[in-house]
Order: structure tokens, then sequence, then C-alpha cells
């Protein structure tokens, strides 16, 4: 789940910190069963706070988390490890856990609409349980984690902190659980893909830990591709344009193209080419010029030449949320442009609220966790359960002041020196949080030595964000997956 540049969140008032240097809280250890393509599996859940210490032995901070692992190995070396969390920063590993990765999921609609409350959850036949144990995090203040009484959470909240902490909890769960053995993996979506980025270096250069591979899904590693409002900065415009595209094609407001393939082949030529180059020239651009991209926009995205022209020929994704379908006093989805929704004043400028997020998922999600935690796995906590939260704002980007956070150099470093790290990337088409054009203009850019680049493969998705709520995607993506786990693993 992703928050990204400039969203504003209403903030709850502070929970009770879990205090002091107690021994380890209890964890609710259960046991289940599934069955996966025709194959019964005999699991085990483990959920509960792993404490991270100092070196005095002095509790810093409280981290929840949520393990699968299939009973009756007796051999790490033969079962791959996963450590998933999602991103924000500020959301719980809820969404992987619930609604693709864990061994139960939220039941959708095929194309990941919202059914009527009060929701289902059932056995996830598409749980990556079937190849690998599974261990979702939560990070510092959201699900139930909390820093210890008397700890400032500013320890946990920034770009470092969080890498130190969600790397240590890994180096000890991987210690405590006698997990050095096994192949291990990272898989993140969102914020959660800087994340995985980050701590692919640390892992590598703090703990000595060297993965096998990483699922970055919707992947933002290098944040200029992303920001809309530093003045100046180009990039966005050009690389978020497939992704208008695909949204306008999508609501039938680009007639002139029945196939969605053909039309961001076209679409991409032009964003790096021709409008880059318009957009270069800035104010040097003629009124004849100006016309001519302002007309080809126009084609790609159904929004008029009059708008364009207004607008500067720059789209800004919070305008193209209300401007494509304006006329017809609808909304679309920044998580995923496939939904829409209609708000009380038609003639704003930006939405009022994420019809793929408060109208599609907030809900589901939030009664699939709550009850599969509560009920199935028998955990005993009375905090909220912190499921996408302003709490960990304000988040600290003190490492890359007066500059772009780029992730993508630090994995571009731990492919070095780890040349047998693969890693691979789901992107959804209809996702305008991480448009999948500029992760595609990040990998472009690592300048990764020429024998590593087949070490990067990416996966698409006619869907979102999520791609995995729309149930051809998620079977898509399981399958990818599972291929790339035999490709990365022993």
């Amino acid at each position: 789940m992703c928050v990204f540049a400039g969203w504003v969140f209403a903030q709850r008032p502070e929970q009770p910190v879990i205090s002091g240097n107690a021994p380890d809280p209890d964890l609710s250890i259960t046991k289940h069963t599934i069955t996966l393509n025709g194959e019964k599996i005999n699991y085990t859940a483990t959920a509960g706070y792993l404490p991270q210490r100092d070196e005095t032995g002095k509790v810093k901070g409280n981290i929840f988390f949520v393990a699968y692992t299939r009973d009756g190995v007796l051999n790490p070396a033969t079962r791959p490890i996963t450590y998933t969390y999602n991103g924000g920063p500020g959301s719980a590993s809820v969404w992987l856990h619930m609604g693709a990765l864990g061994p139960k999921r939220i039941l959708m609609g095929d194309d990941g609409r919202m059914l009527a409350p009060p929701y289902t959850v059932a056995d996830n036949e598409f749980t990556w349980l079937a190849f690998t144990d599974l261990v979702f995090i939560d990070p510092v203040m959201t699900g139930y984690s909390r820093p210890a009484e008397g700890i400032d959470k500013k320890e946990f909240t920034g770009y470092t902190e969080d890498i130190q902490s969600v790397g240590d909890f890994i180096r000890l769960y991987t210690t405590r659980y006698d997990r050095w053995a096994s192949p291990k993996f990272l898989s993140g979506e969102s914020y959660g893909t800087t994340r995985s980025a980050g701590l692919s270096g640390y892992l590598q250069d703090r703990h000595g830990l060297f993965l096998n591979g990483i699922v970055l899904i919707s992947a933002v590693l290098d944040f200029a591709t992303g920001d809309f409002f530093i003045s100046g900065n180009e990039l966005p415009y050009s690389l978020f344009l497939p992704t208008y595209a695909a949204m306008a094609w999508y609501h039938k407001q680009v007639p002139a193209y029945s196939d969605l393939k053909t039309l961001l082949a076209e679409v991409e030529k032009y964003a790096i080419g021709d409008y880059t180059l318009a957009l270069m020239k800035g104010d040097r651009l003629t009124p004849a010029e100006r016309q001519t991209v302002a007309a080809q926009l126009s084609k790609f995205t159904g929004l008029s030449t009059d708008y364009l022209q207004r607008c500067n020929l720059r789209i800004r994704d919070d305008r193209f949320t209300k401007e494509l379908l304006r006329k017809q006093g609808k909304t679309v989805g920044r998580l995923d442009g496939r939904f829409i929704a209609s708000d009380y004043d038609r003639a704003g400028e930006t939405y009022e609220f994420d019809p793929s997020y408060n109208a599609t998922i907030y809900g589901p999600f939030t009664t699939a966790v709550n009850d599969h935690l509560h009920r199935v796995l028998k955990v005993k906590n009375d905090l909220p359960y912190e499921i996408l939260t302003g709490r960990v704002r304000p988040w600290s980007y003190a490492n890359v002041q007066n500059q772009f956070l780029n992730t993508a150099e630090t994995l571009r470093q731990a492919m070095t020196k780890n040349p047998y790290l693969k890693v691979h990337v789901c992107n959804g088409y209809y996702d305008m949080a991480t448009p999948y054009f500029a992760t595609d203009y990040t990998f472009a850019h690592m300048m990764l030595d020429p024998a590593l680049k087949a070490n990067v493969t990416q996966s698409f998705y006619e869907a979102g964000h999520m791609m995995y709520i729309d149930k051809p995607a998620l079977i898509q993506m399981t399958r990818v997956i599972a291929d790339f786990y035999k490709s990365a693993g022993r």
C-alpha cells in the first residue's frame, strides 16, 4: 500500500506504549491445514511480538509479526523463507498478508470490487506457502507494533531508522528460528520496495545476510520519478503518461485504440521521445509546437486540448483523477484507475477520496485481518491494529536532505556484491501510485553490469497497485512468482 508524496492523514490519539525490560511477550502458536493443488499441507502459525533490544538488553521497540511455516521440514536448506511487508510508510502488512501471500485471503469480486459486508475470509489457494515459509512484519507504529516505554517513535520513523529496525528484526528472527541455512527472500509492496532495496544493502553489510531473491510489488525506488511538486522536475510528466493512457483506454476515452498493448507501445515511445524533448524546451516551444503536443496528449489521454494547454502540457496525477471523467461527474482511483466514484463538488480540482482505497479495499481488509488475528490465530491484543496510519509522521529523510531518495543504487551495489541475487518486479498498468513506466525507467538507469541485467525480470498486469485483488492477475502473479523462486533458489 502506498502513501507517497503529498498525502495527509488524520492523526489519532497516541496509544499506550508497550513497556520495558520484561521477558519476551508470549506468542500465539496455532496449527492449521490447507489443501494446495490436491496436496494437504500442515503448517504452524506463530503470531506476536519480537522485542528489539539494545546490547544492554533494554527493549527499544516491540515488532509484531505473523509467521507461517510448513510442518515436517527437517532441513532448513530445503525450504525458502520470505520476509514480507507493505509500505506507506505507515502501512501494516495486511494487504499482502490477506490479499495474496498468506494462507487466508479476503474474497473480492473477480475484478477486485468490494463485496457486501461483513465480508468473507477463505483459504487462499494461491498462497506462497506452497513454495516458501512466510514472515509478515509490521514496522513500528503500524499494526500492533509500538515503541517501548520511554522510547521516542522517531527512533523508528525514518528511512534509515526503518531499515535498521526491520533489518535487525530479520537478523534476529533468522537466528532464533534457525533459518540461516534457508534460501532467503524479501517481498515488499510500494514503499516496501523502497525498504527492500535498502535492506538488500543493510542485511549484507551489517549482518552478512545474503539474499537469494527480492520480489518488488508496485515498485518505487527513485523518488524523482514521482514527485510533481518540486518545480523543475519534469520526469513524472513523461513517466506517468503511459499510465494515464491505460486508464483512459480502460474508461473508453481513447476510441482510436482497440488494444491496450498497441496504445502503450506508442505512448511509451512518445513519452521518452518527443514529449520529453518538448518538456525540456520549456518556454522555447512555439505556439504551433505547443498545439501539436497538446493534440498528441489529448489523443493518448482523452483530455481536451484546451485543458492541456491551460495546465502547461503537464498533467499532475491528482488532477488527472478528477479530470478524466469530469464530464460524467466521476473520479477515478489513484491506486487502481479502474475504479470510479462521485464527489459532492464536481467542479473541484482533485477528488475527495480515492475510490480504489476508501470505497474498495479499506473495509474488507480491515475486517479480514482483525477477524483472522483474533479468531483464527488467537492473538490477544486490545490495541487498534493500525492498517494505514499517519502516526509514523513526520517521516525522516535526513539521509538525503536536498536530494531525492534513490534506493536503486543500494540495490545495484547489493547485486554487484552478491551476483546470485535475483529481483522480480510486478507492475500494474492501472497503478498511478507507482507507475510501471517509472519503474522501467529506474531499472534502465541502474547501470548494472551487463552480466547482471538478466537477474532482473518484470511482469505486467491489467490491474492496479494491488494487482492481486484482481483474480486473473492474482493467478498470473502466483504462477510468475513460483517460477521466480525456482530460478532464484538453490
